[in-house]
């Protein structure tokens, strides 16, 4: 249930400060949310690519769909891929990707915080 519920948070804390700040905030928002919920490196990283991938393949498709798929087809082309919702897959990794490495460092770091209180 933890690892459902960080994902709806990464998603939509995401959804909401990319509107006002550069995209890298993912990143951001991914280790904050795995660190705070002192997630294993495995689930952590679940976590954040499940998060930044659902939301960018939500949004590049809606925001395909209004533009009756043309950039995306193009961009697909461009590529050599054999359809516009492959382009929009690919795209929507690279970003859970990243999304899953910054929650991967925030599981990380936690643990690091929690062996030193430890060693003390």
């Amino acid at each position: 249930m933890r690892l459902l519920i960080s994902i709806l948070l990464i998603a939509l804390i995401s959804f909401v400060l990319t509107f006002f700040l550069p995209w890298w905030m993912i990143a951001i928002v991914c280790f904050v949310v795995t660190f705070l919920f002192r997630f294993n490196a495995s689930k952590a990283f679940l976590a954040g690519f499940a998060g930044v991938f659902l939301l960018w393949l939500v949004v590049a498709s809606l925001k395909d769909v209004a533009n009756n798929h043309i950039l995306s087809s193009r961009m697909a082309h461009l590529f050599s891929l054999s359809n516009s919702f492959l382009f929009l897959l690919i795209s929507a990794g690279i970003g859970g990707i990243v999304g899953g490495m910054a929650a991967w460092s925030g599981a990380v770091a936690a643990g690091v915080m929690v062996m030193k209180k430890e060693n003390r």
